[in-house]
């Protein structure tokens, strides 16, 4: 089993920013990939950014330029780095872990993380 414990949430103006961060605990493979995925109300969850053990990125193209992924290996954490946040990004903002071994994956989430952009 992993555990995913978010933080760095919260309320902010436009324009402002917010880090979010990912500590996983528990049975973590070597081949990992750790993410941030959203979901606003009355949506449906979308991806935001994931990050490979090698530090491969891919990131949703409503975020490209503003948000910046990155891990530390070494403490299972991940962190998201959010700026010129707009009211289109409130949404509560989950942390994914992906085990990946012999061609099986296995999903884990956070209890996730309420991000409010709102003057």
């Amino acid at each position: 089993q992993v555990q995913l414990v978010e933080s760095g949430g919260g309320l902010v103006q436009p324009g402002g920013s917010l880090r979010l961060s990912c500590a996983a605990s528990g049975s973590i493979f070597t081949i990992n990939i750790m993410g941030w995925y959203r979901q606003a109300p009355g949506k449906q969850r979308e991806l935001v950014a994931v990050i490979t053990v090698d530090g491969n990125t891919n990131y949703a193209d409503s975020v490209k330029g503003r948000c910046t992924i990155s891990r530390d290996n070494a403490n299972s954490t991940v962190y998201l780095q959010m700026n010129s946040l707009e009211p289109e990004d409130t949404a509560v903002y989950y942390c994914n872990l992906v085990n990946s071994y012999a061609g099986y994956a296995y999903y884990y989430w956070g209890q996730g993380t309420q991000v409010t952009v709102s003057s």
